[in-house]
């Protein structure tokens, strides 16, 4: 598994603690088992903005279809947006998840290279967005809710999305998807970014997990457009404010979802479960609500973004 820097000297006691252990040293191993404890506390309680952004982008965090494949039962994988071709980087199951009827969506980046390549890395051309939105558009069709798992750098910025309308097809998700006739939750699970994240976002309850980052662009390209520094990409996540505790404040989110301490990466099914409890939970709420006032509430959400109130 991959150590962040600041994880260096959690993974330091570890260790001691493993030798203690293999020389039967019980009373050393209790003492760094305690020094563990609150080296882990003092590291993760007072985490800065970028080594947030250091875990929402850990190499061993759980990816889209990991969480699929924990909370949904007898799924089904659907493909194509029934006009140009299947987009690996959008991933999307029929299926139950605590027994209820579902259909999940989700970007994925794929784990090793091979994978990634075929997934394009975790960022979607067009068809994948429109692959997405007929999919949910079924969904509606049939009354059942839809889970978004939000996890990409962006929309893929390249010469043939362009050509084939990637803004367009933002666009159009961000239309239909407001007026989606059945209850839509969304959460960041990792990076979510820009136009590429917000195409999955417009839904009635919209969470992040822990350690996940949200942003209209990322650091490193605000650090490049401000200062024409990379080396300014800590300043530029700070003043971002991109964290899932920065913008619940905002009233940008509507919740945060809690993941293990040392973060997602560290435990799939401990994250995965948190995950599907909100879906659940949530679900239950917005299915209590009357159609009309359910899309009245998703409108007036959306339209109080950026509201101003005077003094």
């Amino acid at each position: 598994m991959a150590i962040l820097p600041f994880e260096k000297r959690i993974e330091e006691l570890k260790e001691q603690i493993e030798v203690a252990k293999l020389k039967n040293d019980q009373p050393a191993v209790e003492t760094l088992q305690k020094e563990l404890k609150k080296e882990i506390e003092k590291t993760f309680s007072s985490l800065t903005p970028y080594q947030k952004l250091q875990l929402a982008r850990h190499p061993d965090r759980p990816h889209s279809l990991d969480i699929i494949n924990l909370i949904m039962e007898e799924k089904y994988e659907l493909h194509g947006d029934r006009h140009f071709a299947d987009d690996k980087a959008i991933v999307a199951f029929i299926g139950r998840i605590g027994g209820k009827e579902a259909v999940v969506i989700g970007e994925e980046r794929g784990r090793d290279t091979k994978d990634k390549i075929k997934r394009n890395f975790g960022m979607p051309h067009p068809e994948g967005y429109r692959k997405a939105l007929r999919i949910a558009k079924m969904a509606e069709k049939f009354k059942l809710p839809v889970l978004f798992l939000i996890d990409t750098a962006g929309a893929f910025p390249g010469i043939g999305a362009e050509e084939r309308g990637q803004s367009e097809a933002i666009a159009r998700n961000l239309f239909e998807l407001s007026r989606l006739k059945v209850p839509t939750i969304a959460v960041v699970i990792g990076e979510g970014g820009s136009g590429g994240a917000l195409a999955l976002g417009v839904v009635d309850r919209f969470a992040m997990l822990k350690y996940s980052v949200f942003s209209v662009i990322s650091p490193e390209g605000c650090a490049a457009i401000l200062w024409g520094d990379n080396k300014k990409v800590e300043s530029a996540t700070k003043a971002l404010k991109i964290s899932a505790e920065e913008l619940k404040k905002l009233g940008l989110i509507d919740d945060i979802i809690d993941e293990p301490k040392e973060g997602a990466h560290r435990d799939y099914q401990t994250t995965a479960q948190n995950i599907k409890n909100y879906f659940l939970q949530k679900l239950d709420e917005l299915s209590a609500l009357p159609l009309e006032q359910l899309l009245q509430q998703r409108f007036e959400k959306y339209l109080n973004y950026g509201e101003f109130k005077g003094k």
